[in-house]
Protein backbone atom coordinates (compact mmCIF):
# COMPACT_ATOMS: atom_id res chain seq x y z
CA UNK A 1 0.00 0.00 0.00
CA UNK A 2 1.53 3.46 -0.77
CA UNK A 3 0.15 7.05 0.62
CA UNK A 4 0.61 9.40 -1.99
CA UNK A 5 0.38 13.02 -1.21
CA UNK A 6 0.29 15.50 -3.83
CA UNK A 7 -0.11 19.56 -3.15
CA UNK A 8 -2.01 21.33 -6.12
CA UNK A 9 -2.89 24.43 -7.17
CA UNK A 10 -6.50 24.95 -5.60
CA UNK A 11 -7.18 26.30 -8.61
CA UNK A 12 -6.61 22.43 -9.98
CA UNK A 13 -7.99 20.59 -7.04
CA UNK A 14 -11.52 20.14 -7.50
CA UNK A 15 -10.71 18.76 -11.30
CA UNK A 16 -7.96 16.41 -8.92
CA UNK A 17 -10.58 15.11 -7.35
CA UNK A 18 -13.58 14.86 -9.16
CA UNK A 19 -10.88 12.69 -11.72
CA UNK A 20 -9.94 10.73 -8.73
CA UNK A 21 -12.88 9.37 -7.62
CA UNK A 22 -14.48 8.87 -11.29
CA UNK A 23 -11.82 6.37 -11.40
CA UNK A 24 -12.40 4.63 -7.60
CA UNK A 25 -9.87 6.11 -5.74
CA UNK A 26 -10.34 7.48 -2.22
CA UNK A 27 -8.95 10.90 -1.27
CA UNK A 28 -8.85 13.52 1.63
CA UNK A 29 -8.10 16.97 1.11
CA UNK A 30 -6.64 19.49 2.88
CA UNK A 31 -5.66 23.43 2.29
CA UNK A 32 -2.59 25.36 2.46
CA UNK A 33 -0.88 28.25 1.71
CA UNK A 34 2.50 28.25 -0.40
CA UNK A 35 5.50 29.36 1.37
CA UNK A 36 7.19 30.90 -1.97
CA UNK A 37 4.32 32.40 -3.42
CA UNK A 38 2.43 32.51 -0.63
CA UNK A 39 -0.90 31.08 -3.02
CA UNK A 40 -3.59 29.02 -1.98
CA UNK A 41 -2.34 24.80 -2.47
CA UNK A 42 -4.41 21.85 -1.47
CA UNK A 43 -2.94 18.71 -0.33
CA UNK A 44 -4.42 15.75 -1.76
CA UNK A 45 -4.22 12.66 0.33
CA UNK A 46 -3.90 9.17 -1.66
CA UNK A 47 -4.34 5.93 -0.42
CA UNK A 48 -3.22 3.30 -3.58
CA UNK A 49 -2.17 -0.54 -3.75
CA UNK A 50 1.36 -0.21 -5.24
CA UNK A 51 0.51 -1.51 -9.01
CA UNK A 52 -1.68 1.46 -9.12
CA UNK A 53 0.38 4.22 -8.71
CA UNK A 54 1.18 5.48 -12.06
CA UNK A 55 -2.23 5.61 -12.32
CA UNK A 56 -2.54 7.69 -10.14
CA UNK A 57 0.58 9.66 -11.05
CA UNK A 58 -1.77 9.64 -14.66
CA UNK A 59 -4.81 11.17 -13.59
CA UNK A 60 -2.90 14.25 -11.16
CA UNK A 61 -0.69 14.96 -13.95
CA UNK A 62 -4.16 15.08 -16.48
CA UNK A 63 -5.64 17.60 -14.34
CA UNK A 64 -2.85 19.90 -12.62
CA UNK A 65 -1.94 22.29 -15.74
CA UNK A 66 1.03 24.35 -15.41
CA UNK A 67 0.65 28.49 -16.77
CA UNK A 68 2.33 31.55 -15.79
CA UNK A 69 1.41 34.11 -14.11
CA UNK A 70 2.39 37.60 -13.00
CA UNK A 71 3.25 38.20 -9.17
CA UNK A 72 5.20 41.16 -7.40
CA UNK A 73 9.11 40.69 -7.52
CA UNK A 74 9.43 42.19 -3.59
CA UNK A 75 12.68 43.43 -2.53
CA UNK A 76 13.13 44.93 0.85
CA UNK A 77 15.09 48.50 1.08
CA UNK A 78 17.11 49.54 4.24
CA UNK A 79 13.69 51.35 6.25
CA UNK A 80 11.71 47.61 5.40
CA UNK A 81 9.65 49.09 2.62
CA UNK A 82 8.41 46.60 -0.28
CA UNK A 83 8.71 47.61 -3.73
CA UNK A 84 9.37 45.97 -7.02
CA UNK A 85 8.00 45.38 -10.75
CA UNK A 86 5.96 42.54 -11.47
CA UNK A 87 7.34 39.36 -12.42
CA UNK A 88 6.32 35.98 -14.72
CA UNK A 89 6.60 33.06 -13.09
CA UNK A 90 5.28 29.57 -13.69
CA UNK A 91 2.28 28.32 -11.34
CA UNK A 92 0.75 25.49 -11.02
CA UNK A 93 0.94 21.63 -11.65
CA UNK A 94 1.64 19.29 -8.81
CA UNK A 95 4.05 17.83 -6.26
CA UNK A 96 3.52 14.13 -4.73
CA UNK A 97 5.53 12.44 -2.27
CA UNK A 98 4.68 8.25 -2.57
CA UNK A 99 5.35 6.52 0.86
CA UNK A 100 5.60 3.53 1.86
CA UNK A 101 2.48 2.26 4.27
CA UNK A 102 2.89 -0.67 6.36
CA UNK A 103 -0.82 -0.71 7.87
CA UNK A 104 -3.91 0.38 7.22
CA UNK A 105 -7.05 0.90 9.63
CA UNK A 106 -10.37 1.94 8.30
CA UNK A 107 -13.13 1.85 11.29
Amino acid sequence: MKLIIGIVATDDCNNVVKSLIKNDYFCTRLTSTGGFLRKGNTVILIGAKATEVDKVIKIIEKESKTRKAMVPSSVVDEYGMTTGAPIEVTVGGATLFILDVKKTVKL
